[in-house]
């Protein structure tokens, strides 16, 4: 069983470079990914045959579950039903869609190596993802990691407009019923910042990071209660 330690093997991430890299090294397993997202860092790197890359950047990205923006046109996508939500239908298939090439970029962090483990995570109760679907296909998605009442979102997906956005809504008001404190958007950008994420100093991130590590973990499948997709 992967155990959250309270001890980490990671350098102080306070102390990271500017850009906020943490370490480099060569293991990449599930308890090191425990370890990691336990301490507010996480990898991040292109190519298998290089040094995994472990940061904790400054600001930080960060949602509470109540604060995901829904806009107009969102919420008449939601209210719509064109997509059927699941979680923890199809892990494997979300994390290959996450990791496939985009056209406003040429490679994928989510390298076969980083895949293996998250599904491991998975196998454990501690990775999930979170599905759109149209009719059979499966249209949109995301997955992350759960540790005490926070949520480390790692990647989203869409192959048709507002499929990701439809699942991170899902996720945000089933996360906020069950009483999580936090979503973990990690980097900053223009699309999260639309949609509610919210920067905040490394310092304070990892100060609520140490706290939650004092929880316990909501472990095993996951599913939506029926009143979040009713």
């Amino acid at each position: 069983m992967v155990r959250s330690p309270r001890r980490s093997v990671f350098p102080d991430p306070n102390r990271a470079t500017r850009d906020g890299l943490v370490a480099y090294g060569d293991d990449l397993t599930p308890e090191l990914l425990v370890d990691a997202y336990s301490h507010g860092i996480f990898p991040w790197f292109d190519d298998d045959a290089q040094p995994v890359l472990w940061w904790s950047p400054d600001p930080r990205a960060v949602m509470a579950p109540a604060e995901l923006r829904v806009s107009k046109s969102l919420g008449k996508r939601i209210r719509s039903g064109a997509f059927r939500v699941t979680m923890d239908l199809a892990f494997g298939d979300v994390t290959a869609a996450c990791a496939a090439p985009r056209a406003d970029s040429a490679g994928t962090w989510i390298t076969p190596r980083m895949r293996i483990c998250y599904r491991q995570l998975h196998d454990v109760g501690l990775a999930h993802s979170v599905e759109a679907w149209h009719g059979d296909a499966l249209v949109g998605g995301l997955y992350g990691i759960s540790l005490g009442r926070m949520f480390f979102g790692e990647s989203m997906f869409s192959r048709v407009p507002d499929a990701s956005k439809v699942a991170l809504a899902h996720l945000a008001k089933q996360l906020e019923a069950w009483d999580f404190d936090l979503i973990d958007c990690q980097l900053p950008t223009r699309h999260l910042a639309s949609l509610g994420a919210r920067e905040v100093p490394r310092r304070d991130f990892l100060e609520r990071v140490a706290a939650n590590r004092r929880l316990p973990h909501r472990r095993g499948r996951w599913m939506f209660d029926d009143n979040v997709t009713g």
